[in-house]
């Protein structure tokens, strides 16, 4: 994984000196409120509810053992004993105190570590898929690409001030596990029919109170061309956005405002600028940072088989073990959603376990996913029984990866200001509706996606089935939604019909399941079922 030089050490060590002058200030009453939120907001903290929250960023869900015990002493030391990972590869802490942020800025600088640009109107942390470097249906590991973005764009001076925040994720395999299309920018690396190695470009997408799926606005684009496109499409975005009009700034706007082929011949237009410039690729520093993303030294020879004869290991091994490229090794999901707990949650107690694992099994790597779980990238099979033994005794061997109680959910009201209604009790009482493991696996994939409000941070949209808490009148509502997908087939989610209450909604989704259950075709999944059948073969079941 990749490794700080003097530069980025540099850097990061300065914005906390900066950082910490500035909160300074703020408790000295030396600064207002307003002069200090974008100062705050730049550095991942925002006021919440309750306290303050603080974002770090985890570029493209990498990180090591020293990172994820560090985090659990942050959890331990300034918040209230845990964590939260997010749909974009980070993890957020609920409890902060004003006066402790520069200190925790700091202990995370120590193991290369930061929260810049996880907040505010720039460029977000950047995503990738979990599975790279780990998974046989990748074209090359995408995350040398991913770190090159990051550097580049962290701090760019023409970039710094943006109409509103943007995402870009980069996966190198035909399967999307990173939600590629819901992003402002997204990058898929292919092969053509020459052989060569390049990138499909899409743009437009996102969620929010006008979700947009993206669109592909280029087939092949040669790998040494990719930064200079990326400048050319947010050069676009930054020079025709609109800016008088919080909710018309981001770029999924100006695309489907522009249409997919208007947006496409500005951006081609100024990346010819870029062209006639002459301006070279960095190889020699894309070949410095691929190398922290050479392949671990695997071993050879080793054993295929997995001792099947504890059942309850064996459904584990069946539900949350991926495979790998390598002969004689898994990747292995581990679930943050526990029946009855908070989605993405973890305690610090749990973040050590996970770190001594990785540091003894996985080559001291893991990864945090979109989805809110985590994953040992490179176990032996013959080590898959102790390290679910471990997660198990720990609370975190849950054998529910993709099934319905594997919800993602947003902090809803219970935190966010933003927030209309709360997500956390809703997402609780539907994975105990359908706790039993067995009824879980005869559904097979369905995947739950919770928002608390129009912002779409628990990606509704993009549930098979998605719920959106509004504020009607004063009283928390529930919307349901169908047929979402965030995969390869990006598809949106609709809304059934009238919203309902706390237990109405719960109602709603399982008078919704069970439709599926009796009109699914083998083999089919719910949104198999969904697409087959449409909204009507579900509304009189939900409304009765």
């Amino acid at each position: 994984m990749y490794k700080y030089d003097q530069y980025d050490q540099a850097m990061v060590d300065a914005r906390v000196a900066d950082f910490r002058d500035q909160t300074r200030r703020r408790l000295e009453g030396k600064m207002t409120d307003d002069q200090f939120k974008p100062l705050r907001l730049k550095n991942g903290l925002y006021l919440q509810l309750h306290a303050y929250m603080l974002r770090v960023a985890i570029p493209y869900g990498t990180l090591d053992s020293r990172q994820m015990r560090k985090l659990a002493y942050i959890a331990r030391t300034y918040d209230r004993g845990y964590g939260h990972f997010t749909t974009r590869q980070n993890i957020q802490y609920n409890w902060i105190k004003l006066e402790d942020a520069p200190d925790i800025l700091a202990d995370l600088a120590t193991v290369e570590m930061h929260a810049i640009q996880t907040s505010g109107e720039s460029i977000r942390n950047i995503s990738a898929d979990q599975y790279a470097g780990a998974t046989a249906d990748e074209i090359i590991d995408p995350r040398p690409w991913a770190e090159m973005i990051r550097q580049m764009t962290t701090f760019m001076p023409e970039f710094s001030y943006l109409p509103r925040k943007f995402k870009i994720a980069v996966i190198a395999a035909e399967a999307d596990r990173a939600a590629l299309r819901w992003h402002d920018c997204a990058l898929r690396i292919v092969q053509n029919e020459a052989g060569e190695i390049g990138f499909q470009v899409f743009a437009g997408g996102g969620m929010g109170r006008t979700p947009f799926i993206a669109y592909k606005i280029r087939e092949f684009l040669p790998t040494n061309q990719i930064l200079s496109y990326l400048q050319a499409i947010l050069r676009v975005w930054n020079r025709n956005a609109r800016r008088d009009n919080i909710h018309k700034q981001r770029m999924k706007i100006l695309v489907h405002e522009l249409g997919e082929d208007e947006f496409r011949r500005q951006v081609e237009e100024e990346f010819e600028h870029f062209l006639a410039r002459g301006e070279d690729f960095p190889q020699a520093e894309y070949d410095r940072i691929a190398a922290y993303f050479a392949p671990p030294p695997f071993e050879t020879g080793l054993s295929e088989e997995i001792d099947r004869s504890d059942p309850d290991f064996a459904l584990w091994v069946d539900q949350q073990v991926a495979a790998h490229k390598a002969p004689g090794y898994a990747i292995v999901n581990i679930s943050l959603k526990p029946v009855g707990q908070i989605p993405g949650d973890i305690s610090a107690e749990q973040m050590e376990l996970v770190a001594d694992l990785a540091e003894r099994y996985s080559f001291d790597e893991l990864r945090a996913t979109h989805a809110q779980n985590l994953v040992l990238p490179h176990v032996r099979k013959q080590d898959l029984h102790a390290v679910w033994s471990a997660l198990h005794e720990a609370g975190l061997g849950e054998a529910n990866l993709d099934l319905v109680t594997d919800i993602i959910a947003c902090p809803g009201l219970d935190y966010c200001t933003l927030a209309n209604a709360r997500s956390i009790p809703v997402a609780q009482k539907i994975a105990e509706r359908f706790a039993d493991a067995d009824r879980q696996k005869d559904l097979g994939e369905l995947k739950i996606k919770i928002s608390g409000c129009i912002n779409a941070c628990g990606h509704h949209h993009a549930g098979h089935i998605g719920i959106l808490g509004v504020d009607r009148k004063g009283t928390e509502n529930y919307q349901l939604l169908l047929g979402g997908s965030g995969d390869e087939e990006t598809s949106q989610a609709k809304i059934t019909g009238p919203g309902f209450d706390e237990a109405g909604i719960v109602d709603a989704v399982e008078r919704a399941v069970e439709r599926y259950r009796e009109i699914r075709e083998p083999g089919e999944r719910f949104l198999d079922t969904y697409r087959r059948v449409g909204m009507d073969g579900f509304k009189e079941a939900i409304y009765g």
